[in-house]
């Protein structure tokens, strides 16, 4: 399927680019999410009336993802976890607890699916690096330090 889309997809296109998709991934993510619009005739045409008001909209996302970028590169969260006495945790730590960490912190526009745990959830005491994907242009590493509170 064909679909046009209406912002910056990493690994696929730009804003404004003819991409041809899997019927599926068009029909259940690009299109139900706004991402992207089904590629016909009428369609590209409306979408070169709205062309300048969409990439201002994609500039404003741009910007807020670059400033709380700079606030967040090289930040440390701390992080308070149950842990055994040899520093393996009773569970683990997920995104979607880093997310509300960095929420209580005062960063909460970041979701669970801005973060990337390169090894997995995090099951040890210790310090660990974090990736947050704040737009496709935008990658901040932080560090996300756990510390043991022995149960």
């Amino acid at each position: 399927m064909q679909v046009i889309l209406l912002e910056k997809v990493a690994n696929l296109g730009n804003l404004g680019d003819v991409v041809r998709v899997r019927d599926g991934y068009a029909r259940n993510y690009l299109i139900p999410q706004k991402i992207a619009r089904r590629a016909t005739d009428s369609a590209l045409k409306e979408f070169e009336a709205r062309r300048a008001e969409l990439e201002k909209v994609q500039a404003e996302k741009l910007s807020a993802a670059q400033s709380i970028g700079e606030k967040l590169n090289g930040y440390t969260l701390v992080m308070l976890e149950k842990a055994g006495v040899d520093g393996r945790l009773f569970g683990s730590v997920t995104s979607m607890d880093i997310a509300a960490a960095l929420a209580k912190a005062g960063f909460d526009t970041i979701t669970k699916t801005q973060i990337r745990l390169p090894e997995g959830t995090l099951k040890a005491v210790g310090e660990h690096p974090v990736t947050l994907v704040l737009h496709p242009d935008v990658v901040v590493d932080i560090t996300v330090v756990v510390q043991g509170e022995i149960a």
